[in-house]
């Protein structure tokens, strides 16, 4: 087992930097080039969900990021104290957007869930969010 957290300001440069962090501690495991390419995406759309829609883009805010590797496992927590999902259900389907004046593809959602083998969202409005994500890799 191996595991760190790291507690990321929301700033948009950040979101490059959590996702070279998590691709980085996975190395461990031997991963494929699509298997890293899929948790550096999933990685990604979370922590850009953090900034542009729990935070609405403010500076300041802080997003926690824990990631744990056990038995071929990794396990990524992102997590925010924004506004929260009014409507999970309604959030992850394709193209749903709470942003279409900013020209968001309301694909953030979808992209994780493809890429990841599991994803529970956790959230409450005016509480935040959470993302659990979970992807085995493949022993060749």
């Amino acid at each position: 087992m191996n595991e760190f957290k790291l507690k990321l300001l929301s700033k948009t440069g950040n979101e490059s930097f959590a996702r070279s962090c998590v691709s980085a501690f996975c190395l461990e495991l031997n991963p494929t080039l699509e298997e890293i390419n899929d948790v550096k995406t999933a990685v990604s759309e979370a922590v850009t969900n953090c900034i542009v829609h729990a935070y609405n883009s403010q500076e300041g805010k802080y997003i926690d990021l824990s990631v744990r590797i056990e038995n071929g496992k990794v396990e990524i927590i992102i997590e925010d104290e924004g506004c929260g999902i009014e409507d999970v259900e309604k959030a992850i389907q394709p193209f749903y957007t709470t942003k279409p004046d900013q020209e968001r593809s309301g694909m953030g959602f979808t992209l994780i869930k493809t890429f990841m083998d599991k994803v529970d969202i956790i959230s409450q409005k005016d509480k935040g969010t959470k993302v659990i994500m979970q992807k085995e890799f493949k022993k060749e």
